[in-house]
Order: C-alpha cells, then structure tokens, then sequence
C-alpha cells in the first residue's frame, strides 16, 4: 500500500506506484501564523535525515503538502487589499476547507491528484497544479490544519512546532523584506492580523497535538524521535497496528518517548506529517 504526494517514491520490497491509500497519516502544525519558516525547516531537516532529498520526486517515500496551497480565490477587491497588507490570511476562512478536505480524502483514497498552486507574492491561485502521487507518509503543515474537525480527525499523528514569538516576528521580517515588502507593511500586519488571529484561532488547537515540540528544528532530540517513527512506518513496523481494529476504529500506538498519537485513520490508510511554510 502507497501513497504519495507531489513525488512519487518506491516503497522498499513494494513496487512503486501501487496506488493504494495511506498506512497512516500525521500533521505538523507551526505556530505564530505566517511564521511557517519553523515547520518548513523542521520538514527539511526530517527530510535530510530520512535521505529524501537525494531521491528522485517519482521514488520518494516521504512528501510534503502545505496549508497554504488551499488558500481562497480572492475577489479583486481583496487582492487589493492583500497588496497592502490588508487582507487576514490568518482567519480560518481565508481557507478552502472544502477543496481542502477533498484533495486529502482523495489522496488517502490512493488516487493521484492535482494540487493547486498558489502565488504569495501576486496572491492568487495559479493555473498551474502539482501533480500528487501515491507515497507513504505524507507531511501536511499549516498553522491551522487542526482548526477545522473533518481535517483534523485525517491525521494519525498531530504535531505542533512552539517558537519564541519574537523567534518567529524577525524570521518574519526578515523573510518579508526579501520579497520586497516594506517593513513598515510588515509590522502593521504582524500587529493586526497575525498576531492576533495566532491566539484567537491556532494557539487554542495546541491541545488537539499529540507531540509538541518546543524550538523548531534546534530540537534534534524530538526531530530525530519523529524521523525514527517515519523509518518505523517506511519499514512497515507500524502497518500491523494501524490495520488492526476493533470495531471499526484503529488501535493507537504510542510514539516513543511521547504521548499517545491522535487522529488515527480508518483501517488501511497511512500516515500523514504536517509541516508549515507560511507565505504571507
């Protein structure tokens, strides 16, 4: 059984592209909003430490898809006010939960997807799609992929990133000020939308995490406890536990050194990791 996401991988002793749905699934959460960098570094460095970048994108075992690939359509008077930096990409309904939910249920289904793809500096949703193949476990990050219930009963395994706050605002500026906004935008945004919708809206979905994993990708001792839990599913350790069920409902495994993992999915799916690289 495989599934990939936006690259495709061969699953040792499987042959590759045997679209069947996901072992299990897990989520990585970023807080602080548009302050993704930490799940994005977090992601690569499980990604390195896999030996996933090496490999080719139609034989990986390990994919990422983000959050921030299902933002709204903005009407013009929007994307007006997003080019000054007036538009909340905070809110949970600056989201398209609904394509959202459908492209994630699609993917643990096994089928191959196209994924949209979204322009952060124009703020528009492009034309252009990526294509999504079966893989074995999945990464999806984004500050609020635990807000909405439907998505976040997907994941098996729920995982949020806690930065210092002041971490992630010069991470922040620093990233904006590469893109050419001004700082002045920066900060005004920061303090009225980003700031706020982070306590409002993401912060509360902290208690729906199975691991928390305080500063980021400097946290190597729980980075290199979920990497090993990813070989353990790439190795079929873990496939037994999430096919056995009782009464229709996966039994749960405990990730080492952590608490229980949550979001378990039905019998037969995989696994899914989140991660967050927050574009504005």
């Amino acid at each position: 059984m495989k599934v990939q996401i936006c690259e495709g991988h061969e699953l040792s002793g499987r042959r590759a592209f045997s679209y069947d749905a996901p072992d299990c699934v897990c989520s990585f959460v970023s807080p602080g909003s548009k302050m993704g960098e930490n799940w994005s570094t977090v992601c690569e460095k499980i990604m390195e430490l896999l030996g996933q970048n090496e490999v080719d994108h139609r034989q990986r075992k390990v994919v990422i898809l983000s959050q921030d690939r299902f933002y709204k359509v903005l009407t013009p008077e929007q994307k007006a006010r997003a080019l000054k930096g007036q538009y909340n990409f905070d809110h949970p309904d600056a989201f398209d939960n609904e394509l959202m939910d459908r492209t994630l249920t699609q993917i643990l289904d096994g089928q191959i997807v196209a994924v949209p793809m979204y322009d952060f500096i124009t703020h528009s949703r492009l034309p252009e799609t990526t294509t999504v193949y079966p893989a074995d476990v999945v990464l999806f990050e984004g500050i609020l992929a635990f807000y909405n219930q439907e998505i976040r009963d997907m994941f098996q395994l729920k995982l949020f990133v806690d930065t210092d706050s002041d971490v992630r605002l010069s991470r922040r500026v620093l990233r904006d000020m590469k893109r050419g906004r001004d700082l002045e935008q920066i900060l005004t945004q920061y303090t009225t939308f980003v700031k706020p919708a982070f306590e409002e809206f993401s912060l509360p979905t902290k208690k729906y995490a199975d691991v928390i994993i305080p500063r980021g990708v400097d946290n190597m001792v729980a980075i290199n406890l979920i990497v090993q839990h990813i070989q353990d599913i790439l190795n079929g350790d873990i496939c037994k536990w999430q096919r056995g069920v009782q009464n229709g409902r996966s039994q749960k495994r405990t990730l080492p050194g952590q608490g229980e993992s949550g979001g378990l999915l039905l019998p037969g799916k995989r696994t899914h990791l989140e991660s967050s690289s927050r574009p504005h």
